[in-house]
């Protein structure tokens, strides 16, 4: 399984992505051979597309129990695969967390505005239809809320 670091520290490797954001700037690298201690460690659960040199991206920040990581995984492995679709979309990684509780879903997009428009579109309804009802994950899985960091590439 591919390897993604995330950290507030810039990496020595060139192949490094600075998502940069008003508050902070943090780096992103796949397929790493820097040292774990530079960041949080995530495995690729799930991809498409690849990280484009400009763009926005979108980081779904999303805490899971040890005992909700099997039925989270699943669901994101089946997912419908909708956002691919859409005008704008550039790239998905789901990541797994190696030394926290929180996942990370990784949308990237050509502008803010193609995101804005994906969260207004019919796509987004149904990928997240079961949100809060019986066929939806049980929030006794979420220990915390979930929270979205964006940035620019």
């Amino acid at each position: 399984m591919r390897k993604v670091v995330i950290s507030n520290e810039p990496f020595n490797d060139a192949a490094s992505i600075q998502l940069t954001s008003a508050q902070q700037n943090v780096y992103y690298i796949e397929d790493t051979q820097e040292d774990s201690g530079a960041g949080e460690v995530y495995s690729v659960l799930n991809e498409t597309g690849s990280i484009p040199d400009a763009g926005f991206v979108v980081l779904n920040n999303i805490p899971v129990t040890a005992e909700g990581r099997g039925m989270f995984e699943e669901r994101f492995q089946n997912r419908a695969g909708l956002v691919e679709k859409e005008p704008g979309f550039k790239a998905i990684r789901i990541l797994r967390p190696e030394t926290s509780d929180t996942y990370i879903v990784m949308t990237v997009w050509e502008s803010k505005d193609y995101f804005k428009k994906w969260q207004e579109s019919n796509a987004y309804n149904h990928a997240h239809k079961k949100r809060g009802t019986k066929e939806g994950l049980g929030s006794s899985i979420f220990p915390r809320p979930s929270y979205v960091t964006e940035y620019t590439i």
